[in-house]
């Protein structure tokens, strides 16, 4: 039997695709499990695709499936409805399975209307999906109709099976990094809290549930192994257990896990000892969400969480070279320009050195969609629209969305009037042990602003001159590789070039094979007309493509024709 799961792309499409672009974990593990049973199972991420793509019917044609599986999530609902028809109209028997939270809360709706799928998985799907398969064929004395977390088709009418209780004990589930490789992990499967914008309290309970440390940290040991050496840790709440994470960070660094990784927490679940630990583990970003600088606002949305809180993580978190980053929303009950200022207040205090602002948005399986429905005496036949979602302002007749705009627009204008003033006035933890780390916290964020997301935002500020400060404050600590590169660049752009050579002549003495520091050294000699100086760089590396060039060039200033146009027609070949 041939099993296809599938991750499907999205109605619209993004600037930046960070937030569709993943596979959810859910089909790792499922995925694992099958493949512990012996399923010939593959998992697919079209995210990137579209109904006409003829990609999609390419692959359906080279895999044939017997049954697809899609992880649906809310915004690729309409994908996954499509790439379901392409596969009925190429193998009208093969079977089609939504699952994911997307699924979950309109489970009664896709049923209803899209008679190209047979059945839907609600809840945790590792075992339903697993059960379903097995009785399909024959393998179990369980009909469909007595699989816990199944709803399916029965002639004209849909039903629901009773809901599967929560896997209590997730270490059973195999270790997906065995048979796959990824970024995303989770240590846990629910939250603390009960927001009322999030469907997490619903899909997953209240109570949170934890793999053990061995666990973890032993899909992290398969997948460094395997070359990843970058990882997002998504849980909702990551420091929940204050022992428990310590325990996994000094598991990664008894491991000798060269890696790096972000983390996702609540302001109320953070402390010195813990972020201690996790910088040295690895951890270069913490994200929490904050929501909004008025308490009034928060309130409403059911998050629980103080002002005082607030700032003490925000500190803390930075204290100890973590990036600290903050998720804020907008276009809430209740918005205006006074709880806006509140926003922007509250920003101005704990200064955060990355934000992501987004609107209020309504989402089946929470709080605020089902009193929206209530409100407007509507059903899930809303989604038989084209829409991802549902802006909550469209819902409020007291907030017009022109004002909305405005408020994204003052929000992020005050952002970017003020962040290299949050960067300049850090304040590090002195702590020798932490010096290298330190001195990597600068130059990552040095480097935001002189290449990377900074950089291109116009309305921001001094950016090279802010980038310059963070490196210098990295070396400082540290003789750090990008610290070096980055002040060197920065030098070379301002004309500066005797200080770029020095720059950069130190970081070659510290890393004398890197390729970046030896050629951008090699440019600055020759800016300053030091051709032969810019040769003993440029040669070490003269097989390299970006070296070849500025080789040429040197030789050409030399008057050295022959070795000019040796390496003018090496460039040709590279």
């Amino acid at each position: 039997m041939k099993i296809l799961l599938i991750y499907p792309y999205s109605i619209d499409k993004r600037i930046q695709e960070d937030d569709i672009s993943v596979v959810p974990m859910g089909l790792y593990y499922i995925g694992a499990l099958l493949k512990e049973n012996h399923y010939d199972v593959e998992i697919l991420n079209f995210y990137d695709l579209d109904k006409d793509s003829p990609i999609i019917r390419n692959i359906l044609v080279e895999k044939k499936p017997n049954l697809i599986g899609f992880s649906i999530l809310h915004a690729n609902r309409w994908g996954g409805i499509e790439i379901a028809r392409i596969a009925r109209d190429i193998f009208p028997d093969v079977r089609i399975v939504f699952g994911g939270i997307g699924a979950t809360f309109l489970w009664e709706h896709l049923l209803v209307h899209f008679k190209e799928i047979d059945f839907v998985i609600t809840g945790e799907g590792e075992y339903s999906f697993l059960n379903l398969l097995e009785s399909l064929q024959g393998k179990i004395a369980l009909n469909v109709e007595d699989i816990e977390g199944i709803a399916f088709r029965d002639g004209e009418r849909v039903k629901k099976n009773e809901a599967r209780n929560h896997i209590q004990d997730l270490n059973k589930l195999p270790n997906p990094a065995r048979y796959f490789t990824y970024q995303h992990l989770s240590l846990t499967r629910g939250c603390p809290g009960c927001c009322s914008f999030c469907g997490s309290p619903q899909f997953w309970g209240r109570g949170v549930r934890f793999h053990s440390p061995d666990y973890f940290v032993d899909q992290l040991d398969i997948l460094y192994k395997k070359g990843v050496t970058f990882f997002y840790f998504s849980d909702d709440t990551f420091t929940l257990k204050k022992k428990l994470v310590i325990e996994i960070c000094q598991k990664i660094i008894e491991r000798n896990l060269h890696i790096s990784w972000s983390a996702i927490s609540r302001v109320n679940y953070i402390n010195e000892e813990i972020l201690l630990w996790m910088r040295k583990a690895g951890c270069t970003q913490i994200s929490y969400g904050v929501e909004s600088g008025s308490e009034k606002i928060r309130n409403k949305l059911n998050k629980a969480i103080k002002t005082d809180d607030i700032k003490k993580a925000f500190a803390l978190t930075v204290k100890y070279g973590i990036l600290a980053r903050a998720y804020f929303i907008y276009g809430c009950p209740g918005e205006n320009e006074i709880t806006i200022q509140e926003t922007i207040d509250l920003i101005q205090q704990i200064k955060p050195l990355s934000i992501i602002f987004y609107i209020l948005v309504l989402f089946p399986g929470t709080a605020l969609y089902e009193d929206f429905k209530q409100r407007l005496k509507l059903d899930d036949d809303i989604w038989l629209n084209r829409v991802e979602d549902i802006p909550y302002f469209e819902t409020d007749p007291d907030l017009p969305g022109e004002a909305v705009v405005d408020f994204g627009k003052k929000l992020r204008f005050s952002y970017y009037d003020n962040i290299h003033g949050f960067a300049d006035n850090i304040s590090l933890a002195d702590k020798k042990e932490l010096y290298a780390y330190h001195a990597d916290f600068y130059s990552r964020l040095g480097m935001t602003f002189s290449h990377g997301d900074y950089a291109g935002i116009d309305k921001i500020k001094y950016k090279d001159r802010t980038a310059a400060g963070l490196y210098q404050k990295a070396l400082d600590y540290y003789p750090d590789h990008r610290a070096y590169l980055g002040l060197g660049i920065i030098q070379q752009k301002c004309g500066m070039y005797e200080e770029s050579a020095s720059t950069l002549k130190q970081g070659v003495s510290h890393y004398p094979e890197s390729e970046p520091l030896n050629i951008c050294l090699g440019i600055t000699w020759m800016n300053l007309g030091k051709y032969d100086e810019a040769l003993s760089c440029l040669l070490k590396f003269q097989d390299s493509k970006d070296a070849v060039g500025h080789i040429a060039n040197c030789y050409k200033a030399l008057g050295d024709t022959q070795q000019e146009m040796l390496f003018m027609e090496k460039l040709r070949f590279i």
